[in-house]
C-alpha cells in the first residue's frame, strides 16, 4: 500500500499543511483533491488517499487555513470568506504547479471547491460531492449559528469537546477516541484554532454560495459524482435526486445509515462507488 506523506508548503505569506499520496506507477489522469468540511481536517480522509493512490492517482488533501495544522492567521490578514478560501485554493495548487485537478468535496466550507470548479472550470476535470450544502435553503446547524454569535462564539469555538460533539452529532455515529483526540488537538494545542473556526463559519457566504452553485451547475456538463449520507442531520436530503437528475452527467449513490461525515464510517462504500468514477475514461 503507498504511503501517505505529510507535508507543509508556503503559500504566498501562509503556510499550508498538506496530505499527500504519489503513486509507484502513475497513470495519466489529474490528481484528485480532497476538501474537508467543518470542523473536521484533511485527516478525514486518511482512510481513503492511498486507495487511490494505489490505482495510479497522485491525491492531495490539505488542511484548510485556518485548520489542523495549517497557519491560522488572524482575520486582518485573511478574511477567512468563501472567496478568499477560493483564491488561496488557487495559490495553492499553483504553489504545487497542479494545473488541474478531480476534486473530492465535503460538508460546510467543501463547497469551496464547487465555487473554485465554477469559477475555474479549466481547472476542474470530474467533481465528487459528499454531503455538502448545494440546495437553496441549506444552512448551518444551531450548534454552529451560536458559534457565529458574539461573544457566546468566542467561548463555545474554544471548548475542544465541542469539536467532538459536532463530529458525532453530524455523523449520527461514535468516532473512536484516537481519531477524536486528531481532530481536537489544535484546540488544545492554540487559542487560534478557535478564533479561525468563528472566523471561517461567520464568512461562509453560504446564500450568495448556494445561489452561484444552482445557476452555475444548471448549465454544468462535466461529470460529477453525489454520494450522500441520507441520514444527514443537517442537510436535507429531500431534493438531492432533483438536483443530480439536473445534471447532463451526474450519478447518485445513497448511503441510506450515513449521516454528515459518511467518510468516518463508509469509507469502503464511497471508495467503491469513487474508484470507478475517477478511472472513467469516456470524457
Amino acid at each position: 500500500m503507498p504511503t501517505v506523506d505529510e507535508k507543509l508548503v508556503k503559500v504566498g505569506e501562509f503556510e499550508w499543511f498538506y496530505r499527500e499520496s504519489l503513486p509507484d506507477a502513475p497513470i495519466d489522469r489529474t490528481p484528485i483533491l480532497f476538501l474537508h468540511g467543518l470542523p473536521s481536517r484533511s485527516y478525514t480522509w486518511s482512510g481513503m488517499l492511498a486507495n487511490y493512490t494505489e490505482a495510479g492517482f497522485r491525491t492531495i488533501a490539505p488542511d484548510w487555513l485556518g485548520f489542523g495544522q495549517s497557519e491560522m492567521p488572524e482575520r486582518y490578514r485573511f478574511n477567512y470568506s468563501a472567496d478568499a478560501y477560493v483564491d488561496a485554493l488557487i495559490q495553492f495548487l499553483d504553489t504545487l504547479e497542479i494545473d488541474r485537478v478531480s476534486l473530492v468535496v465535503q460538508g460546510f466550507l467543501g463547497h469551496v471547491g464547487l465555487l473554485l470548479a465554477l469559477r475555474h472550470r479549466d481547472r476542474v476535470d470530474r467533481i465528487a460531492i459528499l454531503n455538502a450544502p448545494i440546495l437553496p435553503g441549506s444552512k448551518l446547524p444551531f450548534k454552529m449559528q451560536q458559534m457565529t454569535w458574539p461573544l457566546v462564539g468566542d467561548m463555545l469555538t474554544q471548548d475542544p469537546l465541542a469539536i467532538d460533539r459536532l463530529l458525532e452529532d453530524g455523523s449520527g455515529f461514535t468516532i473512536p477516541d484516537e481519531d477524536l483526540d486528531v481532530y481536537r488537538r489544535p484546540w488544545l494545542r492554540t487559542s487560534s484554532a478557535g478564533r479561525s473556526m468563528m472566523y471561517a463559519l461567520r464568512g461562509l457566504q453560504l446564500t450568495e454560495a448556494i445561489g452561484e452553485i444552482t445557476a452555475g451547475f444548471a448549465g454544468w456538463s462535466l461529470p460529477v459524482l453525489v454520494v450522500w449520507g441520507m441520514n444527514d442531520p443537517w442537510l436535507e436530503s429531500e431534493g438531492v435526486r432533483e438536483f443530480v437528475t439536473a445534471l447532463k452527467d451526474a450519478n447518485l449513490v445513497e448511503l441510506p445509515e450515513a449521516g454528515h461525515f459518511p467518510q468516518e464510517h463508509w469509507t469502503q462504500e464511497i471508495n467503491e462507488s469513487l474508484l470507478p468514477f475517477f478511472r472513467r475514461s469516456d470524457i
